[in-house]
């Protein structure tokens, strides 16, 4: 089995952010199974968390920007990079500025520091985006193109303004392939671009220290190029990091044409969308043994009966998660009150469906079955989007934490590859 993995202690590093030129500490925490990869900025009030995905992308011009609420966090593609490029799927990176430092402008300042904090595997199978077919990205110039393959591969062609400094790069990305010819490949700008980005208040940290700069034909430097197509190999890294956003990490070839954070960020998108859409499409199963459960299972595992049991189905199944599917109708009865004329799912409802989720997947256990779960608490809830009635809601819970009889997961619920509302559930088990 392909297990999740995170650090083994944590990873701390200091300097100057690129584009704000602030001083800023950044430290990469151990994360339970299912977590993905989140920042927390620690110099806000309540120190709130950004989760590391695609629905959260706000810009992308010269570095990718992730925003929830009011909290933002610049540049997060090298950071991501070094972890996804490493190995590791789960860590919390907390920081206290609203950007990770720049380093030399690659991302070996990471991967050193990840490495030397360690990695270790966890108790819980990886899960792949893995396209059946071709998802293809152009617009702008760019192309962008996954095809369905074993291994996760990058082929990359760079060009830079009049064809200069064009340069091509394909090879399957594994974590020694990363740390040996990929991290250390530094970002660079072209002179032309230098004046336009500092007018909007970017690169202010910036220098020769941290940016390989292309005027003409020639580079600025403080040292010689570290590879002679190392332009590409930067490509390479802020793909890697990029397509981290969809959550999931990929089995395809990644075939790139003039990438940016755009094409790369509309990429990660289409994957999400595309799993989406594969998930909803999916045949009833026949068996449970698939890792699938149908009502009849979940009428076994769970005690709720109509009007109050918010699961329809169980599509996908593992030891610390489950993806849930609920068709919601106009024939639900509490669309009768919620609002005559304007139907809305009660959003105390989607937390339910949440629970109910989440306590199959403890359920399931052999010591657990026939128990009731009682919610405890409900941190962190938030609503996005109505749901209506035509809605498919995916019910996405991972566990955090499994002791016993008591649980924590983190859960969210999903239409159209959306996100519509979230939240953390803590809840216990006991006998009927």
């Amino acid at each position: 089995m392909d297990k999740q993995r995170t650090l083994a202690s944590p990873a701390k590093l200091n300097g100057t952010a690129l584009h704000t030129g602030e001083s800023v500490n950044l430290t990469i925490h151990p994360a339970p199974p299912g977590h993905g990869f989140k920042f927390r900025r620690t110099d806000l009030p309540d120190q709130p968390i950004i989760e590391a995905a695609v629905a959260n992308v706000r810009t992308v011009e010269r570095a990718t920007t992730l925003v929830e609420g009011s909290a933002k966090i610049h540049t997060v593609e090298h950071v991501l990079s070094a972890l996804t490029g490493l190995g590791a799927d789960n860590a919390l990176i907390e920081m206290d500025a609203n950007e990770p430092p720049i380093g030399d402008g690659s991302a070996i300042a990471y991967v050193e520091s990840i490495l030397a904090a360690g990695l270790v595997d966890q108790d819980a199978p990886r899960v792949f985006h893995e396209p059946s077919e071709p998802v293809i990205i152009e617009g702008k110039g760019s192309m962008m193109i996954v095809l369905p393959d074993s291994k996760f591969r990058i082929s990359c062609t760079q060009v830079g303004p009049e064809g200069r400094f064009t340069q091509f790069l394909s090879a399957e990305i594994t974590p020694e392939f990363f740390e040996k010819e990929i991290a250390a490949a530094r970002t660079f700008v072209f002179y032309e671009d230098v004046k336009p980005l500092m007018d909007k208040g970017l690169i202010k940290g910036g220098s020769l220290e941290n940016a390989i700069v292309a005027r003409g034909d020639s580079v600025l430097s403080k040292e010689p190029l570290r590879f002679p197509d190392e332009f590409v190999r930067h490509k390479i890294l802020d793909i890697i990091g990029d397509l981290t956003l969809a959550g999931r990490r990929l089995r395809g070839h990644v075939v790139a044409v003039r990438p940016g954070h755009g094409p790369n960020t509309d990429l990660a998108r289409a994957l999400v969308k595309r799993h989406s859409e594969v998930v909803a499409m999916a045949p009833k199963p026949v068996a449970a043994e698939a890792g699938v459960l149908d009502i009849n299972d979940i009428h076994r595992i769970l005690p709720h009966r109509y009007p109050f049991l918010m699961v329809d189905r169980i599509i996908e199944v593992t030891e610390c998660s489950a993806l849930g599917v609920k068709a919601v109708t106009i024939n639900e009865p509490y669309f009768q009150g919620h609002f005559p004329g304007h139907p809305v799912m009660p959003g105390v409802l989607q937390v339910e469906a949440m629970a109910q989720v989440a306590s199959i997947v403890m359920m399931r256990r052999p010591e657990n079955l026939g128990k009731i779960g009682y919610f405890m608490s409900a941190n962190a809830i938030k609503f996005r989007k109505p749901v209506v009635p035509g809605d498919t809601l995916f019910i996405d819970c991972k566990m955090l934490s499994m002791k016993r009889r008591l649980g924590k997961a983190e859960c969210k619920c999903l239409v159209n590859g959306e996100v519509v509302s979230e939240g953390e559930l803590l809840f216990g088990l006991v006998d009927k």
